[in-house]
């Protein structure tokens, strides 16, 4: 690092070269919100192994942050008929999303008023009810929540069915995702995506549908899984196979207010860590020889044409024929780069065209060394007829690999793979290292940081 860099205040230092920023700026047809910049430095000080492992910290988690925030439970695609519902759970919560017979959406607390039984069975792929009736002694209500059958009703004189009503969970739409929070006296859900609305305004996700879904194990904290998603600083070791065409230490990082956070990453421009820089040829002959074995097949450069652009021209191409959609208007950025909005506090979409991901994080049980990871590809709905069925999720323990779900890209798959391998070795030093705090970088790794932040916030009420 030469003298210029090391007299910058901590949190201003940035990788030499060009940034995303100029590399995205310097695309024809750049859209303004991946033109925005938004960083924060919250400090250096190191963050304990303890945030990972503490069981007290994740009971008051449970209590503190999960009971407030929003979450998306399903698309508004998995309940299209009156009486499809899908379960929610995160840790002692349990949320029946319904859709009702005005074909409006509803939630309700999953558990009987009687004696506590949990009404539906916590499986990931939801089911279809005429009403809402528990599995031990009957009590039966509509899909509006009202009590409509009390068995033996002569020994309960005391129960008023009005006051049986099942009591309902906050709920709302945005992109297609149906969002729930268990605090009545919650901000609006628009209120809580802040930027989100405004950036995705030319991004619709609710013109997609879910084309693959993971549901995998994994075996760590549900905040360090996060974490291997929240920066780009792991490419060059973890997923060295892309860094000729993959930008990493040059990536964008951006904190928008309390709940949005944002990287952004380019593809079609190499690693700055490579010296010398592969030309723009040897990008091209890089990201289209798997593809294209026979170098006669595959899109050619033009003179003094650049790796990204033909890139984006030739997904467009690709994508479009597939989804019989006209993605010309897409600029080069949306169309290839690694564009991730995270929402707190579990939540990731990816509104680009090529890198169409979503993600959602939980604990899973009670202990804090394991999470649960959804995966969702969304693609491009067809503009004529309806769009394919969501998939059944693939639900994959600890060991199984990401390429056992067919709907899922194998090359994508292996990448997914690469970051699991982190997770059990990285929570094996939670446990056992001396050094008992990781050491985060001030930029680079400055969404993990805001995290914490945040997750600390809640637990104490200033939020």
């Amino acid at each position: 690092m030469d003298d210029q860099q090391l007299a910058l205040r901590p949190g201003e230092a940035r990788c030499p070269g060009p940034s995303a920023h100029d590399l995205i700026a310097a695309d024809p047809h750049a859209p303004a919100p991946l033109l925005e910049q938004s960083p924060l430095f919250l400090g250096d000080e190191d963050v304990p192994f303890a945030n990972y492992s503490s069981v007290e910290l994740a009971r008051a988690e449970n209590e503190h942050m999960w009971s407030r925030t929003w979450q998306w439970a399903c698309r508004e695609e998995h309940i299209p008929n009156t009486g499809d519902y899908r379960i929610y759970d995160i840790g002692d919560r349990s949320a029946i999303v319904i859709r009702q017979a005005d074909g409006g959406i509803a939630a309700f607390h999953n558990f009987c008023l009687h004696r506590g039984t949990q009404l539906k069975p916590s499986t990931a792929a939801g089911g279809r009810a005429k009403v809402l009736r528990c599995p031990f002694h009957g009590w039966t209500w509509s899909l509006e929540g009202n009590l409509v059958d009390l068995p033996c009703q002569w020994d309960f004189p005391h129960v008023d069915r009005e006051a049986y009503d099942l009591p309902q969970i906050q709920v709302d739409t945005w992109g297609g995702w149906v969002f729930v929070n268990f605090d009545p006296a919650a901000p609006s859900l628009r209120q809580y995506l802040g930027v989100l609305p405004e950036h995705f305004a030319s991004w619709p996700l609710d013109d997609r549908y879910v084309e693959a879904h993971v549901l995998k194990h994994l075996p760590c904290n549900w905040k360090a899984a996060m974490e291997a998603f929240l920066e780009a600083y792991h490419v060059l070791e973890t997923h060295s196979q892309a860094i000729t065409a993959t930008g990493d230490a040059n990536a964008q990082y951006d904190v928008f207010g309390e709940h949005v956070s944002r990287f952004i990453h380019t593809v079609g421009t190499p690693s700055p860590h490579l010296d010398p820089q592969p030309t723009e040829e040897q990008m091209v002959e890089f990201m289209f020889a798997r593809r294209y074995p026979d170098a006669a097949d595959r899109p050619q450069l033009a003179p003094g044409g650049r790796a990204r652009e033909l890139l984006a021209t030739e997904v467009q191409k690709r994508l479009g024929e597939k989804y019989g959609r006209d993605f010309s208007h897409l600029s080069v950025s949306e169309t290839v780069d690694s564009i991730e909005y995270f929402v707190f506090p579990n939540q990731f979409f990816f509104p680009g065209l090529d890198k169409s991901m979503c993600y959602r994080f939980r604990p899973d049980g009670d202990d804090p060394s394991k999470s649960i990871f959804d995966l969702l590809i969304l693609r491009p709905r067809p503009l004529d007829g309806p769009a394919p069925k969501p998939p059944a999720p693939t639900e994959l323990t600890v060991e199984d690999s990401y390429t056992l779900c067919a709907e899922l890209d194998r090359g994508l798959a292996m990448v997914y793979d690469q970051d699991t391998a982190n997770m059990a070795a990285q929570t094996r030093g939670f446990k056992g290292s001396v050094k008992r705090a990781q050491t985060l970088g001030n930029y680079q790794e400055s969404r993990a940081r805001h995290l914490h932040h945040t997750v600390a916030r809640y637990i104490a009420g200033t939020i």
